[in-house]
């Protein structure tokens, strides 16, 4: 398999800086910081600290297994493509220096896991152990950069979704708010690379249980210590289109619910039924799938899910409203199913309650959930629109995949990696950055670093601090020579942000 030492993963400029570091260098100080919420989803102007043990267990194994436990001649081997990839004679004694000492010889400090900070609050900071290696500090920025920045952002994405949940369901059905972990469900995998899937996928998890993302499982307990025997992650049976429609040209749309509904007795079942004609599910009279067959539904030890998955998703939950139908509208089976939306049209068939704040609950035998191009925006413009008709927000569950997980850079929360401090010749540094054609967004953080927890749950920067009020604050060690320290769990971060979420409790609509 393709699987190059670990130094080629890094920008090709890394090669010469070591040449081009002031004469002297013995350490270099850097940080990883969030520099920018502009890019972020609207609501968002905090982000979750996540993600800095796995990226640096990955380093770490990555570094161990494809590098140091080689023979030295894989050092020597990338010097060689580094003098082709410059066209020049090239000095790469670091490189096997490093090979030669075995262990990378950094030490990283971190923000614990599981808060939220405002931007400009470095998440991590990182320097060189060993005179010699300060070139090694910001040769490991690309690898950090392209590992690091994933996990937080969608941990933070995750975060706001469970937010506006909470928020929503306060309003329109406390009683159910222990079905919150699951009201927002990861179907992001298939649109991510293998590893994102799993840094992608840890971050939903930090708000969320319901997923998709099968990796987490093992990657919680690798990354985060989660035991063997616990569940990590949830989901249900559940169909899609290539499975239905082997039914459906064999048997038929309306006895494949049938067969299902007996192999599958108990139980959440979910079954996608848009694959011609969402409305023949949902018509509240003869002929409608539902309708039909509500006694076996109603009987059966579990709920069937609806999962309508194109459309407009804010459209086919909760009905556009209009009288005049489209072209296309009309030629559906049951055309009001646009004017009413799904979850209107399901209570007209189940029915179900009127809980103690007015709003209507399906039956407990019939649910629904819509996994195509949902967003925070349209997550809370469904919440609004079923609460205007009546509807509670624990009606339908959203999957959030491509448009949540995959829409997002390094630059939606501006994360970056940059040099605060060095010594040369027994002097020390302060260094930043601060362009003067920029809007401030790039300005840098100067000289060492700590950071101070405050009352009100806010963030406090000392910059150019002296090497001995470096070692206080919050900021703790989780990596430095080769070895681990101050590790948590999948199960403290997820704890940490379920009461950050209780103890921001937001107005009710």
């Amino acid at each position: 398999m393709f699987r190059p030492t670990t130094l080629f993963y890094s920008d090709g400029y890394k090669i010469g800086h070591p040449a081009m570091l002031a004469e002297g260098t013995d350490y270099l100080y850097g940080t990883w910081i969030p520099r920018s919420t502009k890019h972020a989803p609207k609501g968002i102007t905090k982000i979750v600290s996540f993600g800095q043990q796995m990226t640096w267990r990955w380093i770490h194994d990555e570094f161990t297994e494809n590098f140091f436990a080689q023979p030295v001649d894989v050092a020597e081997k990338f010097v060689k493509d580094m003098a082709l990839y410059l066209g020049m004679e090239y000095n790469g004694e670091h490189f096997i220096a490093l090979h030669k000492l075995g262990y990378l010889p950094v030490r990283v400090k971190s923000l614990p896991e599981g808060i939220e900070t405002r931007t400009n609050v470095p998440h991590m900071t990182f320097i060189n152990t060993v005179k010699g290696f300060a070139w090694l500090t910001l040769f490991l920025e690309t690898i950090v950069s392209s590992l690091a920045w994933k996990p937080a952002t969608s941990a933070s994405i995750a975060l706001q979704y469970k937010r506006n949940l909470v928020k929503y369901i306060l309003k329109t059905d406390p009683a159910n708010a222990f079905l919150i972990p699951f009201l927002a469900h990861d179907f992001s995998a298939r649109g991510l690379d293998p590893w994102t899937m799993v840094s992608s996928g840890l971050g939903h998890a930090t708000s969320f249980r319901g997923s998709d993302t099968l990796v987490v499982i093992p990657a919680a307990r690798y990354f985060y210590g989660e035991p063997e025997n616990e569940v990590v992650i949830n989901s249900v049976n559940a169909s899609e289109h290539s499975v239905s429609t082997t039914k459906i040209f064999t048997v038929g749309e309306k006895q494949m619910l049938i067969d299902w509904m007996t192999k599958f007795d108990k139980g959440i079942l979910s079954v996608v039924m848009d694959t011609f004609d969402i409305t023949k599910v949902a018509k509240p009279s003869e002929g409608g799938y539902c309708f039909d067959l509500k006694d076996q539904i109603l009987s059966r030890d579990g709920k069937l899910v609806i999962r309508p998955d194109s459309g407009d998703p804010v459209e086919i939950i909760c009905g556009h409203g209009r009288t005049e139908l489209t072209d296309n509208e009309n030629k559906a089976f049951y055309p009001e199913f646009y004017t009413k939306g799904l979850i209107e049209c399901l209570w007209d068939i189940f029915g179900g309650t009127i809980n103690a704040q007015g709003y209507k609950v399906l039956d407990p035998h019939i649910g629904a959930i819509y996994g195509d191009s949902i967003t925070t925006d349209r997550q809370v413009e469904i919440y609004d629109r079923l609460a205007a008709k009546g509807f509670a927000a624990t009606n339908i569950v959203l999957g959030v995949g491509s448009y949540t997980y995959q829409y997002n850079t390094r630059d939606t929360f501006g994360f970056a990696a940059k040099g605060a401090w060095f010594q040369a010749n027994g002097v020390n540094y302060d260094i930043f950055k601060d362009p003067i054609s920029d809007d401030g967004t790039k300005k840098s953080l100067k000289g060492l670093i700590a950071v101070h927890e405050l009352v009100d749950g806010d963030h406090a920067v000392e910059v150019q601090c002296s090497e001995e009020d470096e070692k206080g604050g919050i900021l703790q060690v989780i990596y430095e020579d080769g070895k681990f320290y101050n590790e948590t769990t999948l199960t403290i971060i997820r704890g940490k942000l379920e009461q950050l979420v209780s103890n921001q409790t937001p107005e009710l609509v």
